[in-house]
């Protein structure tokens, strides 16, 4: 079965909410299915939407045998549609099902991912409003608002590569591969049942981490030897500087108050971090080289699957 359109649904423990949004989402005047990934739940989130399902040919439910997360809940229903268009729809019911065809027009339109920017109160604004400032300023993305629903065309997450948790970065990732992106007010409703699944101050740090991580990938990636090799660099000029420095006190017989070991001990030092660090970015470099040349082969193979689909 071939549709243009999947909302694909990531559920863990939603079972006051999953009978109700799969109704919701299916009410949609479009020619449209819906993948529920149940992910890992305990509370017989999947057992219900199968029941919905059973009544339903475009409603499919596909289950991890344990929780993985949203990034890979999002893979996996991708992976069950050929659709052309995919949406990315939390089950918590914050967002109204009625707004997917305003994303489905903006596709339409020529955009490759449509973000939806919350309108309306809550309880992490402030968190979410720093994190989509730097992640604004570091990557100069045209979009307010990474974490809410999303809608995007197939190929983009065909050429985006995403690890674990780097849902919130599918955004950042996809335009820095020059992928267009745009994004429209939506209303944010309260929460009704159930917690929300990604809070507290851990996800403060790990969120942090990650966008440091992303950083370094997207500027170091290529040319890694920008970063080792340049910074290798500088530690060693700085030890050719302390040397100097210390053989000029030595000829002056000027004694440092310390003495002159703990000088040659830095210059040992400056000079063998330095000097390893020069070295991992030729390592890093050559690393880069195959990833360049494994995504140049990707990409040849999904030109050649498009045209074989032809």
């Amino acid at each position: 079965m071939t549709t243009r359109l999947s909302v694909i649904i990531p559920c863990y423990n939603e079972v006051n909410t999953v009978a109700e949004i799969i109704r919701r989402v299916r009410a949609v005047n479009l020619a449209h299915e819906i993948i529920v990934v149940d992910d890992g739940s305990t509370d017989g989130t999947g057992a219900l939407a199968r029941r919905e399902a059973a009544a339903w040919d475009r409603l499919r439910v596909v289950a991890h045998r344990r929780n993985f997360g949203k990034t890979e809940a999002l893979l996996t229903g991708a992976e069950a549609t050929q659709a052309r268009w995919l949406v990315l729809f939390d089950a918590d019911l914050q967002h109204s099902p009625d707004e997917i065809p305003r994303f489905l027009e903006k596709l339409e339109e020529g955009w490759d991912i449509v973000t939806g920017r919350k309108v309306g109160r809550y309880g992490k604004r402030t968190v979410s409003g720093i994190y989509n400032w730097l992640n604004r300023k570091l990557f100069g993305i045209p979009v307010s608002d990474l974490n809410s629903m999303k809608a995007f065309r197939r190929e983009v997450l065909e050429e985006v590569h995403l690890r674990h948790d780097w849902h919130r970065f599918f955004v950042v990732l996809a335009f820095a591969r020059g992928f267009t992106v745009t994004e429209i007010d939506i209303v944010l409703h309260p929460r009704r049942h159930g917690v929300p699944k990604y809070s507290g101050r851990g996800r403060i740090v790990v969120g942090l981490l990650d966008l440091i991580s992303v950083a370094f990938f997207l500027f170091f990636a290529r040319k890694p030897m920008l970063l080792f090799g340049l910074s290798g660099l500088v530690l060693a000029g700085l030890g050719v500087l302390v040397g100097l420095l210390t053989v000029v006190l030595r000829l002056q017989h000027a004694m440092p108050p310390f003495g002159f070991r703990p000088l040659l001990y830095l210059v040992i030092l400056l000079e063998t971090v330095g000097f390893l660090l020069f070295g991992f970015g030729f390592l890093a470099e050559l690393i880069a080289q195959q990833h360049a040349e494994l995504d140049a082969w990707r990409r040849r193979a999904l030109r050649s699957g498009r045209a074989g689909g032809a």
